[in-house]
């Protein structure tokens, strides 16, 4: 799914005219799509006859609310709408909606007063007031609504973004913007959709609607596309007469003295994410450690010194015996930096024509030497998955250039070395070697811990060993149902006790999810239960 800048989103409206789509089809479909969001979502029972109000500004996204206020006045809500502003005022599309809404009790508010007797008693406040084409700041009557909207506790369900915020903003924040506890948005989402916190819950719904845009009046010039469109890839069934051999084997290489989790840590997710085989190569003298973690996982051992493995485990006769049999390998964890890791890792990517993972410390053995990743990814799958201080080791700035530019520093790396990076952090990125970078939204603080970028390496592996043909594909679901995974766990427990371990145990409900529920909304972020907009 591509992600669309305001600017493109207009630009498909208007293609859609010329295709023979008039505004105001487009515009009974997104007000009516607001509507068939909001009745599940409603309060519980005993408020059913709570009174909605829609809160509208004079333009087209007034008229999505005016279309959505009527939509709910036909189900026998009592449905209010607030306009800011003169009636009179509101031209085109939008006026011949407000007119339609025979239903609805109309309000037009000039002040503050008045905004807060239109207010009075709302059980749910749609957010009508601008939309997808507008620049802040919000000004007038607009910030007296944001203002008073902060005060109260109903929930407000955005219309297309929350009032106040910019479409094209890369920002995870915006405290000038109406506050939100879902976003309905339509036909595809946009810059701010992905990368901004639009609720006030970490888990508010952000979601999309088709509403009758021709797929060939949809064009983006970003080459951004949202990550979730590739979870598909692992809802598909397996074949009935599968065996282990179809869906490959993984070798995780890693681990050291006093660092036997990470290797640990990585096999079980590989393992539960769907790899046939799963084998972990580590130093001998953490070999029981790591074998300890589950009986599925199968082991051999690495030559050592002092705790950390040997160059020469990566001889060319020691690495074909160590990699007979194997589809991928994911070199890293737990490695360590001391004694000959660094080397044996450089070793390793060069030596190995394999798909492969480089994570955590075999990261940092290519710091400054990035040319040595690109001559390896030649003609063959290698994924990066760094957080920001690896990163900027790579290329030798600081986390905070890294940051500052998180999506040219992703892609710039990406295609010129030819590697799949994994830019972690808020809204993780995968940048492709031919500059396609696919944006994940799931994921929360609790796996701000200690080995979830371990978790995510063993997935990633095991997604890749199972979807050869498709390894773009692959990392993108891996990422998304990674971070999917610790939204699960998340809710199970709570954000503070959260361990890498609980994301992997709720892997099985993140595998099982769909983007999509049965009304056709698609799930940008969060996950559906009903009367989730409760504060």
């Amino acid at each position: 799914m591509q992600i669309l800048t305001a600017a493109e989103m207009g630009e498909a409206d208007r293609r859609s005219v010329e295709a023979g789509i008039p505004i105001a089809t487009l515009m009974d479909n997104a007000g009516k799509a607001v509507a068939h969001f909001c009745r599940p979502m409603m309060l519980p029972p005993f408020n059913s006859n709570g009174l909605v109000v829609a809160l509208c500004g004079k333009g087209n996204n007034g008229g999505d609310g005016f279309v959505a206020a009527q939509e709910l006045a036909r189900n026998k809500r009592p449905v209010r709408i607030a306009l800011l502003g003169r009636c009179e005022d509101v031209k085109g599309e939008a006026a011949a909606a407000l007119a339609a809404a025979t239903s609805c009790d109309v309000i037009e508010v000039n002040d503050e007063a008045g905004l807060r007797v239109a207010l009075h008693s709302a059980v749910l406040i749609l957010d009508a007031i601008v939309g997808t084409g507008f620049k802040p700041p919000l000004r007038g009557l607009a910030a007296t609504a944001r203002d008073v909207l902060a005060e109260v506790k109903t929930p407000v369900v955005a219309v297309d973004l929350p009032s106040g915020w910019d479409a094209d903003s890369l920002a995870q924040a915006n405290p000038g913007a109406i506050r939100a506890d879902a976003v309905v948005t339509f036909t595809r989402p946009k810059l701010a959709h992905v990368f901004g916190h639009l609720t006030t819950a970490v888990f508010g719904p952000v979601v999309v609607r088709e509403i009758g845009t021709p797929p060939s009046a949809i064009s983006s010039s970003t080459q951004l596309t949202w990550a979730g469109s590739s979870k598909a890839l692992t809802e598909k069934p397996r074949d009935v007469n599968a065996n282990k051999g179809r869906y490959g084997h993984v070798l995780i290489v890693g681990g050291a003295w006093g660092k036997s989790g990470a290797p640990a840590m990585a096999s079980l997710a590989a393992l539960r994410a769907g790899a046939g085989l799963v084998t972990a190569a580590i130093p001998s003298s953490i070999l029981p450690i790591v074998a300890a973690m589950t009986p599925e996982l199968m082991t051999t051992p690495l030559a050592e010194r002092e705790g950390y493995v040997e160059a020469a485990n990566a001889a060319p006769a020691a690495l074909e015996r160590l990699l007979k049999g194997i589809k991928v390998v994911a070199v890293g964890p737990g490695l360590g930096t001391e004694g000959e890791a660094a080397e044996f890792a450089r070793a390793l990517v060069e030596r190995c024509t394999l798909p492969m993972v480089i994570d955590a410390d075999a990261l940092n053995a290519f710091a400054g030497k990035a040319d040595l990743l690109r001559e390896a990814a030649k003609d063959r799958t290698i994924v990066l998955t760094p957080h920001p201080g690896e990163m900027a080791r790579l290329i030798g700035k600081s986390v905070a250039d890294v940051e500052a530019d998180r999506i040219s520093t992703a892609r710039s790396f990406a295609t010129t070395n030819g590697v799949t990076l994994v830019l972690k952090g808020w809204r993780t990125l995968i940048a492709h070697p031919d500059g396609r970078i696919a944006v994940s939204t799931t994921g929360n603080p609790s796996m701000a811990k200690g080995g979830s970028g371990d978790i995510l390496t063993g997935i990633v592996a095991a997604l890749l060993a199972q979807h050869p043909d498709d390894p773009a594909a692959a990392v993108e679901a891996a990422v998304f149902v990674h971070g999917l995974a610790g939204d699960f766990a998340v809710r199970a427990q709570d954000e503070h006790t959260v361990l890498a371990t609980d994301t992997v145990a709720h892997l099985y409900k993140a595998f099982q999810a769909g983007v999509q529920d049965p009304r056709g909304f698609t799930w940008i972020a969060g996950t559906y239960r009903a009367g989730s907009l409760r504060r």
